[in-house]
């Protein structure tokens, strides 16, 4: 396998430190071209220090200059600052494969970027593709980018699909999809106990190690719902032959079922490291530091269906996908909002996906034909959700 470079977008955030897990013990296999943080310099510097970039970027103009700072006896290292800087090393010839994981919509340009300069992409950045959908598939065609999904769910997908047949699978026969979900921790809460979970409860999955608006998705399941639309895209499949399984073990990531009533399913222990190893390599497969599965340990599966009335994020999703157009990067705006309000004590929990009712219902739908539209579309359901939450506000 030849050397690869890498970017690494969101290199302090849990995706990031899993990458540069797998990165460091295949030192002989991947080099780091570029790490890029959003606020973190201290820990973006502990990890210059340690992967000696050629480049390292922060989201801030302020932010970068403390990077320089703690680098100041680096000078090899050239520290940039902003979004135009996110977007010149995502798309630089220096480095052949990009990790776009920066959370939320903040994401969406420098991936785009990076899947224009034609990279292998390894997209664990759902938000990008739920926004942007086919004008996203449509520049990953243009430029001949090789997009490798990263999510747990879309790469055991990936794995069980035929490699030539990924966006073709009536051609593969495949019938179903069947995405799974952890139910997260509050999977046998009431209704009524939902109004008191405090940001730390929500924070805390019972399965994986996530960042915490990743973790407030899952609470709310509206990680499962932004994943239904991501599949669709990534899968060139219809939501109607998308089905979620509420799987609490979180060992079965997710399953593909073919018309001959076949169903293959990738297993493993909940570790990011797995995915990230999959993409990092592909077509290879490489130690990831991942402890062999022990099924007697597990003993048993548990499948339940999802609970729409409890957890209406995942329905919010469906139907944002099915109006089309811009409502999906509605959605994305409103939940992201949302959950910024309740990690900061602003808004119960039970009222996240009031906020993205509403938020859906007052803003109008148009045709997603630019990337310029759907900015100026993330950019009104946002205050159209701020709005909203200072009606709810605790």
């Amino acid at each position: 396998m030849p050397m690869r470079h890498l970017t690494i977008l969101g290199a302090t955030g849990s995706i990031g430190l899993s990458t540069l897990d797998v990165v460091r013990r295949h030192p002989e296999r991947f080099r780091v071209y570029a790490l890029t943080a959003g606020t973190r310099a201290s820990e973006l510097a502990v990890l210059c220090r340690e992967f000696r970039p050629q480049v390292a970027v922060m989201a801030s103009a302020e932010a970068a200059t403390e990077l320089s700072h703690l680098l100041s006896d680096m000078p090899d290292i050239r520290v940039l600052g902003g979004p135009g800087a996110l977007c010149e090393v995502a798309e630089a010839a220096a480095a052949d494969t990009v990790m776009a994981s920066i959370v939320g919509a903040a994401g969406l340009s420098p991936t785009l970027a990076a899947v224009r300069a034609g990279k292998r992409v390894l997209l664990a950045n759902k938000e990008a593709l739920v926004m942007s959908g086919k004008l996203f598939m449509d520049a990953v065609a243009d430029s001949g980018a090789e997009l490798l999904p990263i999510d747990s769910e879309h790469n055991a997908i990936f794995q069980c699909m035929p490699a030539d047949k990924i966006r073709d699978p009536d051609g593969a026969g495949v019938s179903r999809i069947l995405l799974t979900a952890s139910g997260g921790p509050f999977r046998e809460h009431s209704a009524d106990a939902l109004r008191d979970v405090t940001p730390e409860e929500a924070c805390a999955h019972p399965n994986w190690s996530m960042g915490q608006k990743i973790s407030v998705d899952s609470a709310t399941l509206m990680n499962k719902g932004l994943e239904l639309i991501e599949a669709c895209w990534l899968f060139n499949i219809m939501p109607d032959k998308v089905e979620v399984h509420v799987h609490p073990e979180s060992i079965i990531h997710s399953m593909v079922e073919y018309a001959d009533g076949s169903v293959l399913a990738q297993l493993g222990s909940p570790d990011m490291r797995t995915p990230i190893a999959n993409g990092l390599a592909w077509p290879e497969r490489i130690e990831a530091g991942v402890p062999p599965l022990d099924l007697f340990s597990i003993g048993r599966f548990h499948f339940e269906r999802p609970d729409l009335v409890r957890f209406p994020c995942l329905r919010l999703a469906a139907e944002a996908f099915e109006a089309g157009g811009t409502a999906p990067a509605v959605l994305n705006a409103a939940n992201e909002e949302a959950v910024a309000a309740f990690l900061a004590g602003n808004l119960c929990f039970a009222d996240i996906p009031v906020i993205i009712e509403r938020t859906l219902s007052g803003t109008a739908v148009v045709p997603a034909d630019s990337f310029d539209t759907i900015f100026a579309k993330d950019s009104e359901a946002r205050t159209r959700a701020r709005e909203q939450i200072s009606l709810l506000a605790v």
